[in-house]
């Protein structure tokens, strides 16, 4: 399930399910790039031909480097090291396949995660924001990861009632399609309660005529305004 997800409302945009062995960089040629957005995508993605394409349409891409990707450096910008900021240098390509592929100029930051003692290397088409912005870009992707744990967890796609291709994409569509419901009744009713809380509430009052802004509030907020109710109150007899 190759999934673009709009980190502004955590809400997938686009999403392709295959087979397995539909390499992700592949699904690259699906998307069309939006001027001025930024995709932010993972080292199985880097396909220097495609992430041109990205370029040539005005679209930024942040990505994590590989190891075996052969740099030049051309320039280099100072950075504050107390930050996790390593380094901050335009490069080209040097090898003759990735140059085709891929003329122009990029970026290349390193971070080292003062935490974990972890290090990483992120490529980008993006010259103007700070390098530190660019790993923070580059962190929020974690939040796909997030929105395939909630699918799973929540929507019960822990096994398949089927196992045909027409099943498996038919269970997946609902759960993607639930997912989606639900964050736009989150963001339209400006709820602060999770995603969770309102699913568990949508579920327990499924089969009743309840209006959703009623069946959405907060229980101390049900009772009638006027502070009565059907029940007797034995303490004021």
């Amino acid at each position: 399930m190759h999934t673009l997800l709009d980190l502004h409302g955590n809400i997938p945009t686009f999403i392709s399910i295959t087979a397995g062995k539909v390499h992700d960089v592949n699904i690259l040629d699906e998307i069309m790039p939006e001027a001025g957005a930024f995709y932010v995508m993972d080292r199985g993605y880097v396909d220097f031909a495609r992430l041109y394409v990205f370029a040539l349409s005005s679209a930024f891409f942040v990505t994590r480097t590989k190891s075996n990707i052969v740099l030049q450096r051309r320039r280099s910008r100072t950075v504050d090291k107390t930050t996790g900021l390593r380094s901050d240098h335009t490069v080209i390509l040097t090898s003759i396949e990735s140059a085709k592929a891929y003329p122009d100029e990029l970026r290349r930051v390193r971070y080292l995660d003062l935490d974990t003692g972890k290090r990483f290397g992120f490529l980008t088409n993006n010259f103007i924001l700070p390098a530190l912005t660019i790993t923070q870009i580059f962190k929020a992707r974690w939040q796909v990861e997030l929105f395939f744990k909630w699918i799973k967890q929540h929507l019960r796609i822990k096994a398949f009632y089927g196992t045909s291709e027409n099943a498996v994409k038919t269970q997946i569509w609902i759960a993607v399609s639930v997912y989606v419901l639900v964050a736009i009744v989150k963001k339209k009713l400006g709820l602060e309660m999770s995603l969770y809380q309102i699913l568990q509430i949508l579920s327990l009052t499924l089969f009743e005529k309840t209006p959703i802004l009623q069946a959405l509030q907060p229980s101390d907020s049900r009772k009638d305004s006027d502070g009565t109710c059907n029940q007797l109150n034995l303490f004021s007899l």
